[in-house]
């Protein structure tokens, strides 16, 4: 069972890091997403912020296991706001099902991760 939370604990930190730091960083693509859901830059960069951490606690975790719960509860928040907020703007699930789908794994990743403790 630890293997499974340690696989989905890297695979989540990659998806999570590359998404965070775009948006830290400022990438025009990002940008271009936060003002469509008429995000501000800096809320935008904060939220990427998140992210980053998020991923940072999930590796953290592995030795720490309750940061790894706390950490993947935070992202599953996270992409559940991330969904909502994509429904509000019309966007369709093509759009959204990225977010969805991290969301869904992260919670996997909790719950596993919480067997395994």
């Amino acid at each position: 069972m630890f293997i499974v939370a340690v696989v989905l604990a890297v695979l989540l930190a990659l998806a999570f890091g590359a998404a965070g730091g775009q948006k830290v960083a400022g990438v025009k693509s990002a940008m271009d997403n936060a003002d469509h859901l008429r995000f501000s830059h800096n809320t935008w960069k904060g939220i990427g912020a998140l992210e980053v951490l998020g991923a940072i606690g999930l590796l953290v975790g592995l030795a720490l296991w309750p940061l790894g719960v706390a950490a993947g509860a935070g992202l599953v928040l996270l992409m559940a706001g991330a969904v909502i907020v994509h429904i509000r703007n019309g966007d369709p699930i093509k759009v959204f099902a990225p977010a969805l789908v991290l969301g869904v794994l992260a919670l996997a990743e909790v719950i596993v991760r919480a067997a395994a403790a």
